[in-house]
């Protein structure tokens, strides 16, 4: 009975006492953080116990842990990448004025795709929370071979417009197929019966696709309006 009843949750010396709880993760209402912070607020207040003589621990714990050190670090990250960004792009382009416009499309897809998991309802997790980087580096893919692209018509006749036309029907092309193929392969992930692999295929198709129309429709209307290759016609 000792070794059955006791001995799991008290130590050998008697000073410590292990209480078990278990937590229902697949709760839509269950928020952790809330949860854990209300739990460490009350021990004290309502048992009468000082911080040091308690702790918590256990999955449910460690996972939060993991999901808050995640949060922190997407918003470091995504901050560290487009400014990495942006610094490859002035080296490639030789032009401060041309990087920020090149930026200025791949700002798009990933707040948009984060928004729309905030208005759904969907939670960042260790599958989703990958979303913003794999549309970021697809659209900053798209982006350079654009730029490059218009680049190279512009020299034509000088027109910003008709090498806007030249560009789409060339790599346009090209961009919007490699994307297309991309996000139907990305989509097949629907079919898994997993949720969060389901979340991370149509999100990550979707932000793809945004990142795409960013760069078809917002840089060529950047590029038209800045004139970052001189004032031609």
């Amino acid at each position: 009975m000792k070794r059955t009843l006791f001995s799991p949750y008290l130590s050998p010396d008697g000073n410590q006492l292990r209480f078990s709880a278990r937590v229902f993760e697949t709760d839509a209402n269950l928020k952790r953080d809330e949860l854990l912070k209300k739990i460490r607020a009350e021990l004290p207040s309502e048992l009468g116990l000082a911080p040091e003589q308690f702790q918590l621990s256990g999955m449910l714990v460690l996972y939060n842990n993991l999901l808050q050190s995640l949060f922190q670090s997407q918003i470091l990250s995504l901050g560290a990448v487009f400014g990495a960004i942006l610094v490859m792009f002035i080296i490639l382009f030789r032009s401060i004025k041309l990087a920020l416009v090149a930026i200025a499309p791949n700002l798009i897809a990933a707040p948009m795709v984060l928004g729309l998991m905030g208005f759904l309802g969907i939670p960042l997790d260790i599958m989703t929370i990958t979303i913003a980087a794999i549309s970021i580096g697809i659209g900053v893919d798209n982006t350079i071979h654009y730029v490059l692209r218009f680049r190279d018509e512009l020299p034509a006749d000088g027109d910003y417009g008709n090498a806007m036309h030249r560009a789409h029907g060339a790599i346009g092309l090209a961009l919007y197929y490699t994307t297309l193929t991309i996000a139907l392969g990305f989509s097949i992930m629907t079919l898994s019966e997993f949720m969060p692999t389901i979340y991370f295929g149509l999100l990550t198709a979707l932000a793809m696709t945004i990142a795409l129309l960013a760069n078809l429709m917002v840089l060529p209307i950047l590029l038209k309006s800045f004139k970052p290759f001189g004032a031609q016609a």
